[in-house]
């Protein structure tokens, strides 16, 4: 599985983590854990995940998730807690690139790039798509620059070359929101839709991995929590979504191919890829 990325030339794999929050035992004095996974956006495939005992914890489980995969030619993602010059650093030495979400952890950097991107210093919009769906517009705005000879502290992160502020404004019933978000990243300034679709595609392993494990799976109810039977039976989730997402012949959704794989035993083995 490790290998997969490499297979899918610029494959963007997001890593986020996820709580199992029935799995606090209470008993024991154990908190719930977190899984950090690692989801191959194009392919729709969990490709390693490392359990933590907190949040917290994320930021040196990413180091060792990324150890045991083939990242060369691919784009990692992370959001602003693993934004952290090692991460970086471990991603260009595997021959990937990055892009880095931004907050307050990293000292003055989120406010320096956010400052830079409200002056009359920042570059015009490389690009502008609009989506509609239930009724509510969404207009997303990415402008982004590879002029950061200003930045202090470009020489710290490994690889910098761009850095990047995407603005998303909803509009729906009379009600219009805005939210912009900031990012670092080793890939050119010269390609914005690929930094576009790099950020879109981190936010979907909300949908796409969290969600479904939640509604598909059941993930959150479930009350296993004993020793390490929580994050072995994550890990077979991952494995059986896996498996269901490969199967392209009946054009239902997830819940409705387990139920499937559990009434019929011919697409059962053909999930699972015994025919």
């Amino acid at each position: 599985m490790s290998d997969l990325a490499s297979l899918t030339e610029g494959e963007v794999i997001a890593i986020d983590g996820k709580c199992l929050r029935r799995s606090i035992d209470k008993a024991s004095r154990k908190a719930a854990i977190h899984m950090v996974s690692a989801w191959a956006q194009h392919n729709s495939l969990v490709l390693g995940q490392v359990k933590v005992d907190n949040k917290s914890n994320e930021i040196t489980a990413i180091p060792k998730l990324l150890s045991r995969l083939n990242i060369a030619g691919s784009v990692i993602t992370v959001d602003a807690m693993g934004c952290q010059k090692r991460i970086a650093q471990q991603i260009i030495q595997q021959g990937g690139d990055y892009v880095l979400s931004l907050k307050g952890n990293q000292g003055n950097l989120h406010e320096d790039v956010a400052t830079y991107f409200t002056s009359q210093l920042s570059p015009e919009a490389a690009m502008v798509t609009v989506d509609g769906d239930h009724g509510r517009i969404e207009t997303r705005t990415i402008c982004v620059t590879d002029e950061i000879a200003w930045l202090k502290e470009r020489h710290a992160w490994a690889g910098l070359q761009s850095i990047i502020a995407v603005t998303a404004t909803r509009e729906s019933e009379n009600r219009i929101t805005g939210e912009t978000r900031y990012f670092i990243s080793s890939l050119s300034a010269n390609n914005p839709a690929k930094l576009e679709h790099a950020v879109r595609a981190h936010w979907a392993i909300e949908n796409n991995l969290h969600w479904v494990l939640d509604i598909a799976f059941d993930e959150d109810s479930n009350r296993t929590r004993k020793g390490h039977s929580a994050a072995n039976l994550a890990t077979i989730r991952h494995i059986a979504l896996n498996l269901i997402n490969k199967e392209k012949i009946s054009k239902v959704g997830v819940k409705i191919k387990r139920l499937k794989a559990g009434w019929n035993n011919d697409y059962l083995l053909r999930i699972i890829g015994v025919i």
